[in-house]
């Protein structure tokens, strides 16, 4: 199989390029693809510019992904921080194929993951890829569907997602930059939210129907899961963690709330947004669910017994330390977001009707999650 590709270069004068995948002109043969390319001559998108002219090559990296059940396939992220060496593949990937398109979930961290899920499918189905479901607005799970967008997808997201993200966006970016590399994250813009999802949704991939569902604020302000109802599975995006620590972004109260509704719902499998790939449910919720109660727990503790925040953070949640990977780097920031949450909720403080919710937890690296 031959697909198209296109160097693009920032339009600064010396900056980064790098090869971009040409969605929607895959062929056999080296001269169908060109042809394609002569019958529908490609657009660089703005802020980048071509070096030269689109050339015609064999595929290039395919993301690998598991079939956890018919039909619905998953890439398991690692379980790490984003650095050169992993270019940010750190969080989980998933797509569903019904009877006439593919609805992707979640796109990565950078645009090569994202040109990585579209090799991945056409290597499984000639079908359109139709959506690219975003279950929030953290960059490692939305960056990446610049190369889906271009392909003809539409972007679908919580109501709250595109104000989040758009908050957010540039700091996601520079941030990145410094961790994976400027060339890694060519071609990461903005990204446009197409469908958004206030309460519930349905949408049919053709005899197939996956049913999307926006959350309260929890992990974050815009958490959105996905059902096929065919299988009973549950993408969770970051609601669900295994092994990685949970990184609070929202509100604590507010997912253990959803966490506990979630686990009386009735579904085979759920695809957490880090670890797994699948777990079993509901008891592959039980150890993010003790976490949480941990982290209030001591939090109010804490709180009860008039230490200030600093002192505070040192020993909050230290329990569950041995339990996780990635605790040094993400446990300070949620015994930080719970502190100034439950302050308000123990009454410390003067009441408000809306207490302070995080606008930013960070990556042990000094990335912006």
């Amino acid at each position: 199989m031959f697909e198209a590709v296109i160097a693009v270069c920032l339009t600064v004068a010396g900056g980064p390029c790098r090869d971009q995948l040409l969605p929607g002109y895959e062929a056999p043969t080296e001269a169908l693809c060109l042809a394609a390319l002569a019958a529908r001559p490609p657009v660089v998108e703005a802020g980048l510019e071509a070096d030269g002219a689109p050339v015609c090559q064999p595929m290039g990296e395919v993301l690998d992904f598991e079939e956890v059940a018919e039909g619905v396939f998953v890439h398991m992220g690692l379980i790490e921080e984003p650095n050169r060496a992993n270019r940010g593949d750190v969080s989980n990937i998933g797509f569903v194929v019904g009877g006439q398109s593919v609805a992707v979930i979640d796109a990565g961290t950078a645009p090569w993951m994202g040109e990585g899920v579209w090799r991945a499918i056409r290597a499984r189905t000639d079908k359109s890829v139709s959506l690219v479901i975003l279950t929030h607005m953290h960059p490692d799970h939305v960056l990446g569907a610049s190369a889906l967008v271009r392909g003809g997808a539409t972007v679908v997201g919580h109501t709250a997602l595109p104000r989040a993200f758009a908050d957010r966006r540039d700091n996601y970016v520079e941030s990145l930059e410094r961790l994976i590399g400027p060339e890694a994250m060519l071609g990461a813009g903005a990204v446009p939210v197409d469908v958004t999802v206030e309460d519930k949704a349905e949408i049919d991939l053709g005899g197939r129907v996956l049913e999307l569902r926006a959350w309260p604020v929890a992990h974050t302000v815009a958490d959105l899961t996905v059902l096929d109802q065919e299988t009973g599975t549950l993408f969770a995006g970051d609601l669900v963690f295994h092994r990685h620590l949970p990184a609070l972004d929202g509100r604590l109260l507010g997912w253990q709330a959803v966490l506990k509704e979630m686990s009386g719902l009735e579904i085979a499998r759920v695809v957490p947004g880090h670890g797994g790939p699948v777990l079993d449910w509901p008891a592959g919720g039980a150890d993010q669910q003790r976490y949480l109660d941990v982290l209030e727990a001591d939090t109010r503790a804490a709180i009860d017994a008039g230490q200030r925040l600093g002192e505070a953070v040192e020993g909050i949640a230290q329990s569950e330390a041995p339990l996780w990977e990635l605790f040094e780097a993400y446990n300070p920031r949620n015994a930080t977001v719970a502190f100034t949450e439950l302050e308000w909720d123990n009454g410390r403080l003067s009441p408000d009707p809306a207490p302070p919710v995080a606008t930013s937890a960070r990556w042990k690296t000094g990335g912006v999650r």
